[in-house]
């Protein structure tokens, strides 16, 4: 019998996107583990504590992230069915099928030196910063924050940038989970456009992530692949943004951080290391599946029923935290822990930091055009998404004498070159 005591609470809808922190505040009054409601009618239960996150994001042998023993229960118009439905990735399989998906992703993101992203970074983030600067005032969210990764991405995959609007629209419709029928428009535009994808590398294979994982030693279908592409892609353009976006909103609304972060005192990293702390890009994920009942924590959880881990909660539980300083990047949940951690946590912070650091060295003096506070929010329950990131700035003539990036010609996403693995 559900009482009020019990009843699921609501991870959706205007007031959980203007402030979640005071949704899990409350969460916080059933312990460890809380019943919530990710869309109408899809139940599960919220892992809020930070250990009780860790052992299930540590344990495989008791939590499955196979969704297939339960996702019958799911509506196929639910908003959050493209979040939760099984497909054939490392996001949503467990032991020998797993590590032969993780091990395809890595070796072909090995395949890409940091030196070589972080100027793919440089160079497209001159070409967008160029198209604002002589402005004064852009939206850093839309122009900047939303659009860079979708480049870098879209330069790794080795796919058009003429296509960057759609799989922008696709991830929007993933992670929202408001519209079903904008969630399944998007996945079957997608779905088909990467099936054109793949059908185009293997006739003409380039230096590019689609190519490596075709050729790639485990053999992966044309199906895999496509999986692999949208969940590399979703995991990969949604977070990035947020994380950019939250990052820069955080240092541009505090006058004494962002004056410490100028001065060189702290860094771009420094500043997205409180936001994976304090402001994560996802604020709930890591679906797992327990393949027997549980007691997680105090909490009786019942075989075969979603468990999502809040990495927002959890890396703000009282008392939970692991000593030493915050500063620590290691210790934060926002990566996930475990066999399915995410496997591009290193290239995510790169991009990120090396994005904000280009755009705070050229527009010096950029502030938010409104508080900090008057910044709205996606609905959603899985992600912490700003709807628009307003800024001004002195603005800076793209010719002017001096400024670097304006000299830079190269706007293409060009993808790094190719280099060889190591053994």
């Amino acid at each position: 019998m559900t009482t009020e005591a019990t009843r699921p609470v609501p991870l959706y809808g205007p007031d959980y996107a203007a402030d979640p922190y005071a949704v899990f505040d409350k969460l916080r009054e059933f312990g460890a583990c809380a019943p919530v409601e990710l869309a109408p009618g899809v139940v599960a239960t919220l892992v809020i504590g930070y250990r009780a996150a860790l052992e299930v994001l540590q344990d495989p042998g008791t939590y499955s992230k196979d969704p297939r023993v339960w996702q019958h229960n799911l509506p196929p118009d639910s908003p959050v069915a493209p979040m939760m439905t099984w497909r054939q990735n490392l996001l949503f399989n467990d032991g020998e099928v797993h590590a032969r998906y993780r091990r395809a992703i890595n070796d072909s993101f090995a395949l890409i030196e940091p030196f070589e992203l972080r100027d793919l970074v440089h160079r497209l983030s001159d070409s967008l910063i160029r198209g604002f600067a002589d402005r004064g005032e852009a939206d850093l969210l839309a122009e900047y924050a939303r659009t860079l990764p979708l480049l870098i991405f879209n330069a790794l995959f080795g796919m058009s940038d003429e296509y960057s609007e759609r799989v922008a629209t696709a991830m929007a419709a993933f992670f929202d989970a408001e519209s079903p029928e904008a969630a399944n428009r998007a996945i079957t535009d997608f779905d088909g456009y990467l099936r054109e994808l793949v059908e185009l590398k293997k006739k003409e294979p380039g230096q590019d992530l689609t190519s490596w994982l075709l050729e790639h030693p485990v053999e992966l279908t044309d199906q895999e692949v496509i999986d692999e592409i949208m969940m590399t892609m979703s995991a990969g353009h949604e977070p990035t943004t947020n994380l950019i976006a939250n990052a820069l909103a955080r240092m541009l609304s505090d006058d004494r951080y962002y004056r410490t972060v100028s001065s060189g005192a702290l860094t771009a990293t420094d500043a997205i290391t409180d936001v994976l702390w304090n402001n994560p890009p996802m604020l709930n994920f890591s679906t797992h599946f327990p393949r027997r009942d549980v007691d997680l924590h105090g909490t009786w959880i019942q075989a075969g029923t979603p468990v999502l881990i809040s990495y927002a909660a959890a890396n703000t539980a009282p008392s939970e935290l692991p000593a030493g300083p915050r500063s620590d990047t290691g210790a934060h949940l926002s990566f996930a822990a475990g066999p399915h951690a995410c496997p591009a946590k290193q290239p995510a912070v790169l991009i990120a930091a090396t994005a904000i650091d280009r755009l705070t060295s050229w527009l010096c003096d950029i502030r938010l055009t409104v508080p900090y506070d008057q910044l709205t929010w996606r609905p959603g329950p899985f992600h912490r998404a700003l709807t628009a990131l307003p800024a001004r700035f002195t603005p800076i003539a793209p010719d002017q004498k001096g400024t670097n990036p304006w000299h830079e010609s190269r706007s293409s996403s060009t993808p790094p070159p190719r280099t060889s693995p190591e053994t």
